[in-house]
């Protein structure tokens, strides 16, 4: 699975943008990669395994502005179509999970 997270933040002023900043940089701490500006994305093994995450992000959500977010199935994910210009290019690849028993 994969968690979206999608955010419009306002910046017109020195807190808004300090806002913007803390939550960004907040994201990626907790291993979101940045699919465009102001959409991240992050794999996860399960639904059970993102839920933390959910719940993180919702306790440090900005005052002002919206954030969605949007879980994704791999299958989903990938059926996305990614173009850079008019050029085709291959989506992100889930990182391989290493078990240790």
């Amino acid at each position: 699975m994969w968690l979206f997270v999608l955010f419009d933040l306002p910046m017109d002023d020195r807190k808004a943008r300090r806002e913007y900043v803390r939550f960004r940089k907040r994201l990626l701490e907790m291993g979101f990669c940045q699919l465009q500006y102001s959409v991240y994305a992050r794999p996860f093994p399960s639904e059970e395994a993102m839920h933390p995450y959910r719940q993180e992000i919702r306790a440090n959500l900005p005052p002002k502005g919206a954030v969605r977010l949007l879980p994704v199935t791999d299958r989903q994910f990938g059926k996305m179509e990614n173009y850079v210009g008019k050029i085709l290019q291959e989506n992100e690849k889930a990182p391989r999970q290493l078990m240790l028993f």
